[in-house]
């Protein structure tokens, strides 16, 4: 029967290892015991350059899961993959995950997914003038620094004491200066 184990892998290489543990089972006839590799990982919007972009970002990086079948040769295929470390589990022995757990590593992204955002429609861009609405820093004018679409934030230069201070406020809290 095949469990879910956590493969410990180079960070940054954990795609390269997935599909070298792929194509080293079907080389050798183990891919009947090795049903799925797979990377955590969630698309988020980031802001770059003032324009929004889809990325991908892994959500445990150096670490990939794996369904498996675990005997001698499936665990010494994985093991010697290049930029394998091992597995994780107590005593250098592999400890299985419940099914329920990895579906908690893929079911965050497809939850995030799912759960409806509001949508907020802001009328300024980084470089823009805005004044602060509400909060300690309320009638205070300042410049957009930065904007943070994921968490609804967006980052404010503001004046104080003559000293220009950047300042984390939500999209609402905020508004164009006229």
């Amino acid at each position: 029967m095949a469990r879910w184990y956590i493969i410990h892998a180079y960070s940054g290489f954990e795609n390269k290892v997935k599909e070298a543990i792929l194509a080293e089972a079907e080389r050798i006839g183990l891919s009947q015991l090795v049903e799925e590799v797979e990377v955590p990982s969630e698309t988020v919007t980031e802001v770059k350059r003032g324009k929004k972009v889809q990325v991908e970002r892994k959500t445990m990086p150096g670490y990939v899961l794996a369904k498996l079948a675990l005997n001698d040769d499936v665990y010494h295929l994985v093991k010697n993959t290049p930029k394998v470390t091992g597995f994780l589990g107590v005593n250098g022995k592999p400890q299985p995950i419940s099914e329920a757990e990895a579906a908690r590593y893929f079911g965050a992204a497809e939850a995030a997914a799912a759960a409806p955002r509001k949508q907020v429609n802001i009328d300024y861009e980084i470089g823009d003038s805005v004044k602060v609405l509400d909060g300690p820093f309320a009638s205070f004018n300042g410049i957009v620094e930065e904007l943070d679409f994921d968490k609804s934030k967006v980052k404010v230069s503001v004046s104080i004491f003559g000293r220009a201070t950047p300042v984390e406020l939500d999209f609402e809290q905020v508004e164009l200066s006229k």
